[in-house]
């Protein structure tokens, strides 16, 4: 019996000690490209001559005016050790930005970066870096998720980087928002993925521990200048302090500097005077083109007194990631989505973490008894295990369609996914016979896919970071479904020489805002822009004259927007293989012609001085902080699946059980094989 005691002791030490161990280092895995990365929990202090965080101070500075933001990130990286050190940092943007400009300063000396080939760039700062020059190289891993890449900082150096992003904002329902993601949260990385993902490094970034104050500081500021008078100013994830300039103009900064700001989305919200932005055309002038932008506010929404019936299936992320707060907020919006539904109306439930749980196997209607098993069914779910998105939409898909109902998928996570191109893709082959349609849950979501989801499935996407925006966001769902603003949109051109249109074609819109083309035009500014369609079963038309609009250079900003919009529709969402590889070439003379960042280009500054002699240098990454209201379930993909640890520790318990049981059995019966063997000796 003491004997099995001691046994008992030994494995619980044991498997919590290899609980721990894996939790804190996850799993690094740069050497070998065919395991699975994930991110993991720094473990600082092991080498006090090297600083682990070099990133000190990340200054943001936004002017929106109009509708046109520029927004200025200027990261200043500092060596407060005694060795010299290479670091990589891995930090957001919105999926929208256009990223055209990078400069670095060391001392006096102030580098503009050139925009090269990915590959071209890689190999001039592996150089300059085995030279011992001082470089920077930023490269586009998603278009949401970029990277930063510091060689040779030497002990005392201060290193000031500083990128320029262009972006258009448009109102939804009269509100202007303007997002600034801070952090990339932990991505999962399915054991299914190809090879080729797996060797996407990024992917294992460390990560503090959940209540680790981060070192470095984080500030915003925002200059805004509508032109109008500005109204309902807020931001709901940070605090604000706003100065007004006059009724047009304000300037908004953090009212408290000293809380850290980089763990969640910087959301701005506001609107302007007038119940909705009129249409326009700008224009804008080269040396060589000359572009436009289009923008055609949406006749006002037309519901008919007769709604067909419709079928709703739910898809809801209840993996590690989701645990405690968004998976709260994710169970409120679902009562308020279901909750709502007509009897007419079908729906099913899919959870997923690293398995699936299916309320039916067919959609079943929407009657009060059947909303009631739904809302069972998700009660019982905490968060635990991977994200395997793909295999709950592919189950989705296969559930046999209501006959003559309108069918919509409806995906809610936080998106922490690798993997997003596969889910595009099944999004992409099922286009014709379903709507897709998406809600992020999370102070930090990613973007990439949240949009990405409703851009390919033809739907729109909603972001929830509280619980008390279920209702609201559930609201505008339910509008947006029941009738779409304008269908069967056509835009002509009458005397006026216009090319190389982006988007090429227009789906139905079904959120409130405004349609935007932009394009290229020649020759002089005349004729009439006309634009077609349908709403409610009714005519729509409307005539925008050139002549009104007035070329100006300032307008130029414009070639970014046209230039992001096209390598998005080449790149970004639902492009196979085959298609993607055709594309690369235009891709990438499109980054090298307007300097910019695209998957194939990227930003390279290399001083001319040799500044580290020895050559020596230790490689670090940055941690990044957990995004605020994130559990740290969502980290540690070292395990054997992915990113959640929720099925390892069941396969622990599970091994611990077993054992239990044998050293029991065997305790069971030892007394009476002694006795027997003693009567044997007699």
């Amino acid at each position: 019996m003491r004997k099995m005691k001691h046994r008992l002791c030994i494995l619980f030490t044991l498997l919590l000690f290899f609980a721990h161990s894996t939790t804190i280092c996850g799993a690094q895995y740069d050497d070998d490209t065919d395991a699975t990365l994930a991110p993991y929990f720094l473990i600082d202090g092991m080498d006090t001559a090297t600083d682990s965080f070099p990133l000190k101070e990340t200054n943001v500075s936004v002017n929106i005016n109009g509708i046109f933001a520029e927004t200025f990130v200027t990261q200043t990286y500092s060596n407060e050790g005694q060795e010299p050190i290479n670091a990589t940092y891995v930090f957001p943007a919105s999926s929208r930005v256009t990223i055209h400009g990078m400069k670095m300063e060391i001392g006096d000396e102030i580098i503009t970066a050139k925009i090269k080939e990915k590959e071209e760039a890689r190999h001039d700062y592996e150089q300059a870096k085995s030279e011992g020059k001082s470089a920077s190289l930023l490269e586009q891993q998603r278009p949401n998720v970029f990277t930063m890449d510091v060689a040779n900082v030497m002990p005392g150096d201060i290193i000031r980087i500083e990128l320029h992003y262009t972006e258009m904002i448009t109102p939804t329902d009269g509100i202007y928002q303007f997002v600034f993601p801070t952090v990339a949260g932990p991505r999962y990385t399915s054991p299914s993925v190809p090879k080729s993902l797996k060797a996407e490094t990024w992917i294992a970034s460390p990560f503090l521990r959940l209540g680790d104050t981060p070192r470095e500081k984080y500030n915003i500021n925002v200059n805004l200048s509508a032109g109008v008078p500005i109204t309902d100013l807020q931001c709901g994830s940070h605090k604000i302090d706003v100065a007004w300039d006059n009724q047009t103009s304000a300037r908004i900064s953090l009212s408290n500097p000293e809380e850290f700001a980089g763990n969640r989305d910087f959301i701005l919200d506001y609107k302007l005077t007038g119940t909705e932005i009129s249409s326009g055309l700008m224009l804008g002038t080269g040396e060589s083109e000359n572009f436009f932008l289009l923008m055609v506010q949406p006749p006002e929404r037309y519901t008919p007194e007769t709604i067909p019936p419709r079928e709703y299936i739910f898809i809801l992320d209840v993996s590690g990631s989701m645990y405690g707060f968004p998976l709260d907020t994710s169970k409120e919006l679902i009562r308020n989505l279901a909750g709502s539904l007509r009897e007419s109306d079908r729906f099913n439930v899919i959870l997923f973490s690293d398995s699936l749980i299916q309320m039916s196997p067919e959609s079943v209607p929407a009657t009060a008894e059947n909303v009631q098993k739904a809302f069972a069914l998700i009660d019982n779910e905490e968060g635990g295990g991977g994200t395997e998105l793909a295999p709950a939409l592919e189950t989705a898909l296969a559930i046999p369609a209501s006959p003559g109902a309108a069918r919509s998928v409806i995906a809610i996570t936080d998106g922490y996914i690798s993997g997003e191109r596969e889910i595009f893709d099944i999004i992409g082959r099922n286009i014709g016979t379903t709507n897709f349609f998406s809600f992020g849950i999370g102070s930090s979501v990613n973007r990439y896919l949240i949009d990405g989801i409703a851009k390919t499935g033809l739907g729109e996407s909603f972001v929830v970071t509280d619980p008390s925006e279920a209702a609201a966001t559930a609201d505008r769902f339910r509008t947006y479904i029941q009738s779409p603003v304008l269908t069967d949109v056509q835009v002509t051109y009458d005397g006026f020489d216009v090319y190389d249109i982006e988007p090429p074609t227009l789906s139905t819109l079904f959120a409130s805002r405004p349609i935007v083309l932009f394009g290229k035009w020649k020759g002089e500014p005349s004729g009439t822009i006309y634009i077609t369609g349908k709403t409610g079963g009714r005519d729509y038309a409307e005539d925008i004259p050139v002549s009104a609009a007035i070329p100006l250079e300032a307008n130029n900003i414009i070639q970014y927007l046209w230039a992001r919009t096209r390598v998005e529709r080449l790149t970004d969402y639902g492009i196979t293989e085959d298609l993607q590889a055709n594309a690369k070439k235009e891709v990438t003379e499109l980054g090298l012609r307007y300097s910019m960042m695209t998957p194939y280009t990227s930003f390279i500054a290399v001083t001319e001085k040799v500044r580290n002699t020895e050559g020596k240098s230790t490689d670090v990454k940055q941690p990044l902080p957990i995004p605020m209201n994130v559990s740290e379930w969502a980290i540690g993909n070292g395990y054997t699946v992915g990113s959640e640890p929720g099925s390892l520790l069941l396969v622990l318990l599970m091994a611990a059980a077993l054992l239990l049981n044998v050293l029991y059995q065997n305790s069971k019966k030892k007394p009476a094989f002694s006795k027997e063997r003693a009567q044997d000796e007699k």
